[in-house]
Formats: structure tokens, C-alpha cells, sequence
């Protein structure tokens, strides 16, 4: 055997060690993946799937759900960030709305939520606010109407006198597996509430707002990446993000901010009175960090771009918060 074939041969072996030791390598993680939970970051520990089986009727009731969201963020302290201002935040009774509240309650803020017919729901939140130290309006209606989505930021100003901040939060989800099946009457109640609820409430609020405030709407994970069951509601949330670029842009000189959120799958209301008991079961294992997040954990990142403290640079931006993707 000459030098040559012989050094060939060394380097054969030297490969194929360290492919089997990468091989045990990779079994050896998998095997600690498989046993391994949800990825656990916070000041306390999230609930992971899977969850009880469950489907809830619209427009989804947050006092329904098993196990209940989690949005009073107790290790969270307020800095005063939002010291004497007044916010609307429409979808405020429930879910990420009732979090952001909250935090915004806990900054010194004065808080009005907007809401279809979750009163239970609406009573909650106005005392998760109310016992934050801060005055609470609470308001009904159908925002997909440009006349209730006037009167209520009328309300919100003769009630506290001005307004700092919107957030534009409701939604409505409901998936169809076929486009065929896919209604124009669904598709209307998708664009109406998505699309147009944020476009009549904001013309509202805009001649109320002043150099300094902000508006952030509620994007997602799925008007990024899109979604093959969610056709209409991934369709509303990228014209969010469109929206909110557009809008940055044309209110720039007014010196109002205007920025979105992009959650990635969270536990409210919205989901299980959308999916099916089975897939609500298995709700966000599907995200790197394998659990959905709970709304607490999305109410900072509003703060953040609400506070003039700490944001007064950023417009026009579209925040993800969508657990590793």
C-alpha cells in the first residue's frame, strides 16, 4: 500500500468517526427534546400544552377558557411611563386587550375599552383597572359601524378630555379549510371588523391626538408568513401592517407615531372560539418555544411603543412577538 492510499484511508476513518459521533450527537438531542417541555422565560411559569379540549361560541368569553389567561403580569412594575394620559383600546375586555389595560393602568394611564357583548368579560377588566388606581370607561358596540366607532372616541373625550393613545386590538377569526367554503358573508365580517373597524375608529381619533401621541394596531404572526386555513384573517393582518407603515408615513409631521404588534399564537379568547376542539388542544406546540404565549407577555411591548420614554424614535415599525419563530 503506498502513502498515498494509505492517507486516503486514515481520512475515511476520520470522517466516519465523526459522522457516528454526530449521529449519537443528534440521537442523544432529539431524545432530550422529546422529554423536554415548553420553553419557560419569564417571571413565572406559562401553561403548556396540551390543554382541555374545548370550543367556545363567538365572540368568545375570556371567563371560559381552561386554564383562564394569565394578564395581571404581578412581577411587572410600573414606572410611570404613561403618566397622565388617557388610551383607548378596542378588544380591551379580554385577551391581549385586557393585559395591555392593565399596564397601561399601571403606567398612570386613564383606560377605555371597547367591546362587542362580552359584559362579564368588560366588568372584569374595568376592575383590573380600576384597582390599579385609575379611571376605567367601558363602552358596547359593533365597531364594523362608522357611526358607534365616532361616538366612541366622542365619549372617551368628553369623559376624560382628551386622548394620547389608540389601539386598535379587536379582531374577529374564524377558519375555512377550502376557499370554496370560504363565504362572502364571512369574509365581509373578517374585512369589516379587521380592516374598516380600524380605519373608522383612527379617522375618529386622529383630529383628538396631538405631537406626541401614538397609535399601535394589533398585527400578527400570520399577516408575515400567511396561513392556508386563516385566507381572510392573514389577509386583514398584513393590510394592518400595510396600514400601519402607510399611516406612520402620513402622520409623521403631526408628530403622532404609529406602530403594530405581531403576536404569534396567544392564549385568549379568540383562538378556541375559532378552532377546533382538537387542534385548541394542542394550541402553540407548534412554535419553537411550544406554548402559545399568555396575553401578559405581549402587554409590555405595548407599553413600550405607547411611551414617549421609550419609543419616541420608533414609527412605522412592526413588532413580532411570536416565540422563536
Amino acid at each position: 500500500m503506498n502513502k498515498a492510499t494509505d492517507k486516503s484511508d486514515k481520512a475515511v476513518k476520520r470522517q466516519r468517526d465523526i459522522q457516528k459521533d454526530v449521529a449519537a450527537d443528534d440521537a442523544l438531542e432529539t431524545a432530550e427534546k422529546s422529554d423536554s417541555g415548553a420553553v419557560q422565560t419569564g417571571a413565572r411559569h406559562y401553561p403548556e400544552p396540551p390543554f382541555p379540549k374545548q370550543h367556545k361560541p363567538k365572540p368568545g368569553m375570556e371567563q371560559r377558557l381552561d386554564p383562564a389567561p394569565m394578564y395581571d403580569a404581578p412581577f411587572y412594575k410600573g414606572s410611570g411611563k404613561l403618566s397622565g394620559m388617557v388610551a383607548l383600546i378596542t378588544g380591551g375586555d379580554s385577551g391581549i386587550g385586557r393585559a395591555v389595560a392593565v399596564l397601561f393602568a399601571r403606567e398612570g394611564a386613564d383606560v377605555a375599552i371597547a367591546h362587542l357583548a362580552e359584559d362579564r368579560d368588560a366588568e372584569e377588566t374595568r376592575k383590573a383597572v380600576e384597582a390599579e388606581g385609575r379611571r376605567c370607561l367601558v363602552s358596547r358596540g359593533d365597531l364594523t359601524d362608522p357611526a358607534y366607532c365616532s361616538q366612541l372616541v366622542g365619549d372617551v373625550v368628553s369623559t376624560f378630555g382628551k386622548l394620547d393613545v389608540l389601539v386598535n386590538n379587536a379582531a374577529f377569526q374564524v377558519h375555512s379549510k377550502r376557499i370554496e367554503d370560504l363565504s362572502d358573508e364571512h369574509f365581509d365580517e373578517t374585512i369589516k371588523t379587521n380592516l374598516y373597524g380600524y380605519f373608522h375608529v383612527t379617522k375618529a381619533a386622529v383630529p383628538h391626538l396631538k405631537n406626541g401621541s401614538s397609535i399601535i394596531n394589533t398585527g400578527s404572526v400570520v399577516g408575515i408568513k400567511g396561513s392556508g386555513n386563516l385566507l381572510d384573517y392573514a389577509m386583514t393582518k398584513g393590510g394592518i401592517h400595510s396600514f400601519t407603515r402607510s399611516l406612520a408615513a402620513n402622520l409623521i409631521e403631526r408628530g403622532i407615531r404609529v406602530n403594530a404588534v405581531a403576536p404569534g399564537p396567544v392564549w385568549t379568547p379568540l383562538n378556541p372560539s375559532d378552532r377546533e376542539a382538537e387542534d385548541v388542544a394542542q394550541f402553540g406546540s407548534q412554535v419553537p418555544m411550544k406554548r402559545p404565549a399568555q396575553p401578559e407577555e405581549l402587554a409590555p411591548a405595548y407599553v413600550f411603543l405607547a411611551s414617549p420614554q421609550c419609543s419616541s424614535y420608533i414609527s412605522g415599525e412592526i413588532l413580532p412577538v411570536i416565540g422563536g419563530y
